[in-house]
């Protein structure tokens, strides 16, 4: 099936095979979200990794400076004072065996999952329902944590924490935002995972690191970022 009349009308805004300054490509991708609704703002990346080593994996988290624009449904696993803290702290979910049952049961209505260290033997078992969603606590997204840092790691994930990691080809992808952010939230933001991803370059990777970069809205087209200048983005300063 293909695109409709107002997908090819910003079509023709973009080069398909040029490569924008990050700047260009933030306006661009913004310029071309169609549509009534306020559109998710994507970065893609093409690494030059072989992600069957071990060695070559990208996972970690970034902070993104002014959120994802997103209305994030945050759900812990956690019992006394650490139920507590996760309560007063705005968690939606909070519980144990109750929220234990109600996932074996299919109901996964949540974005984030976040344990404290002494409930993952229970909450282990869920890692077939949780793990194909990217859902399930793991020490390296830091959403295993003891009950007194709760309160932050809620926090951060409010405001705009985000996971990052390689898929099976290799790619990683990420939201920078919504179409409704300026170019300078967008370019705030962009640059933060820049940054973040750039840290999380694993040892054991060979040759090019980033061999694409492309960001897209929702409903809009690819549009491709210059690999070097993107590399050369500094996070702000505030």
């Amino acid at each position: 099936m293909g695109h409709g009349k107002k997908y090819q009308e910003v079509v023709k805004l973009v080069e398909k095979d040029k490569e924008y300054a990050p700047q260009e490509a933030v306006g661009l991708a913004k310029k071309t979200a169609y549509g009534k609704f306020n559109q998710t703002v994507e970065a893609h990346f093409k690494t030059g990794l072989d992600v069957k080593q071990a060695d070559q994996q990208v996972r970690g988290v970034v902070l993104l400076p002014h959120g994802t624009g997103k209305t994030v449904r945050i759900l812990v696993f956690a019992e006394g004072d650490g139920a507590r803290l996760a309560t007063e702290a705005g968690a939606d979910f909070v519980g144990n065996d109750d929220l234990i049952k109600q996932i074996e049961g299919g109901w996964t209505d949540f974005d984030v999952a976040i344990a404290v260290p002494q409930l993952m033997g229970k909450v282990g078992r869920l890692g077939k329902v949780l793990g194909p969603r990217g859902l399930m606590p793991s020490p390296k997204a830091g959403t295993i944590v003891p009950p007194d840092q709760l309160p932050q790691l809620i926090k951060e994930t409010r405001l705009g924490r985000v996971e990052f990691k390689t898929d099976k080809t290799g790619g990683i992808h990420s939201i920078i935002g919504k179409s409704g952010f300026s170019e300078e939230q967008l370019m705030d933001n962009f640059s933060a995972l820049m940054d973040a991803i750039l840290k999380a370059k694993p040892s054991g990777a060979k040759g090019i690191f980033l061999k694409k970069i492309s960001l897209a809205s929702t409903m809009g087209p690819g549009v491709r970022v210059d690999v070097n200048a993107a590399q050369n983005l500094r996070p702000s300063a505030n």
